[in-house]
């Protein structure tokens, strides 16, 4: 009995090793080849942000790069992106990811960055870590469901390159496909990737994303209470950032059915915005403005709203980046003019009101909470928890992506398997 047992057994261990193997081997080469390109595209963004913030006239040029990112999407026969959507789609097994996305959403993100358009960077990074993951899966020859996880993982790395932030990028990718459950057979190749992407990036002088020490008071019951109303209102807030970017990419589509007049249009109305407002503070990502809202405790106090309109018109008039970093934007600045309002800490509500935000319109939880810990450490854990929670409850089924799927209910024991709401 004993030898068959351990017979047995041995034949199992061999099969786990030889997977194991087999999966780590994957994972270096994703790591590296998509850390390598992200870490790229991360240098490049820097510098195109660098020379926009010391050449201000470059804004006033951004109509003409929308249209040459539309002329260069209608050269490649590739006009109707779905961005990050393409990319949960394929993990869902409902499409292919073509590899020549990846040049040209690395190419069109740089141009919105370069020429002053309000948008994020880590929607290029999953689609051209998604890209990438997936002609290597072709590469490697493997099945439907094993390229799946491969995908993942070039997902993870790319994440990681381009933010720094390794523990939420390796479980981000797996988590955000499918609410309520994980793709815990990515585990091993999300977490190998993320790691080594992270370090890739790190070699080549690629500055994680920080902030400086925030001194988060302990918890008491008004401060609870306090983190529940401000997590409440960015849920709703980021509720109705969701619902204005894509109720604005229907009128865009409905009166503007011309890409390129679309495009020049909405260019035009970022500088004209910009120039009212007499700031480039909305123009890119905006990381400066959510650095001082965190570290210093000071935001515009309808900052949060502007950015909201700048970015929705950005990415819905056909412009390429992401919308994660303007909802970190949006739920900083949120946070820090709530904070001054009711007298709590302005950078502690900041760095709140980012999460909460964050978690509101991504619908992922245990991201949220590892994010929280890699920007801001842990002495804000129980405030982080409570904003997270909250957050994820009463925003409802609405989300960023309208390929994620909510496949179990937030209230109850019960399988949905539907989509997101818009």
């Amino acid at each position: 009995m004993l030898k068959k047992f351990f017979r047995a057994y041995s034949k199992k261990a061999l099969h786990h090793i030889l997977k194991f193997l087999k999966w780590t081997l994957i994972s270096i080469i994703t790591g590296s080849v998509v850390g390598s390109l992200s870490t790229l595209f991360a240098f490049c963004m820097n510098t195109a942000t660098d020379y926009r913030t010391e050449n201000g006239y470059m804004l006033f040029f951004l109509p003409l790069a929308g249209i040459v990112t539309v002329f260069l999407y209608s050269i490649f026969k590739y006009k109707n992106d779905k961005g990050t959507n393409l990319v949960l789609s394929t993990i869902h097994a409902k499409s292919e990811i073509p590899f020549r996305m990846a040049p040209l959403i690395f190419t069109a993100t740089i141009l919105t960055h370069l020429f002053g358009g309000s948008a994020g960077r880590e929607g290029a990074a999953l689609q051209l870590g998604g890209s990438v993951g997936n002609q290597l899966g072709r590469w490697f020859r493997l099945d439907p469901a094993d390229k799946r996880v491969v995908v993942l993982a070039g997902m993870s790395a790319a994440f990681s390159a381009v933010f720094g932030t390794p523990m939420a990028a390796a479980l981000f990718s797996m988590e955000v496909v499918s609410v309520g459950v994980m793709y815990y057979a990515a585990l091993v190749p999300c977490v190998f990737s993320s790691l080594i992407a992270a370090y890739i990036a790190s070699l080549f002088g690629v500055k994680e994303t920080s902030f400086t020490a925030i001194k988060f008071p302990g918890m008491t019951i008004f401060g609870a209470a306090e983190t529940i109303i401000l997590a409440v209102l960015c849920a709703l807030l980021s509720i109705i950032f969701i619902v204005m970017l894509h109720k604005t990419g229907d009128l865009f589509r409905k009166y503007l059915k011309n890409p390129y007049i679309r495009i020049f249009l909405a260019g035009c109305a970022i500088v004209l915005l910009s120039v009212i407002f007499n700031t480039r503070d909305y123009n890119g990502a905006g990381l400066p403005v959510i650095a001082k809202a965190v570290n210093e405790g000071q935001a515009v106090p309808y900052a949060f709203i502007l950015k909201m309109i700048f970015t929705a018109i950005t990415i819905e008039a056909g412009f390429r980046g992401g919308e994660i970093v303007p909802s970190f934007f949006i739920g900083a600045t949120f946070g820090c003019t709530f904070g001054s309002l009711i007298g709590f800490s302005p950078s502690v509500c900041a760095a709140v009101g980012l999460i909460a935000v964050f978690c509101g319109v991504t619908n992922c939880p245990i991201t949220s909470m590892l994010i929280s810990f890699e920007l801001f450490g842990d002495g804000g854990i129980y405030y982080f928890m409570i904003a997270i929670a909250v957050s994820y409850f009463m925003s409802g089924y609405y989300g960023l992506y309208k390929d994620q799927t909510i496949v179990y209910s937030k209230y109850k024991a019960r399988y949905l398997n539907r989509k997101t709401r818009q």
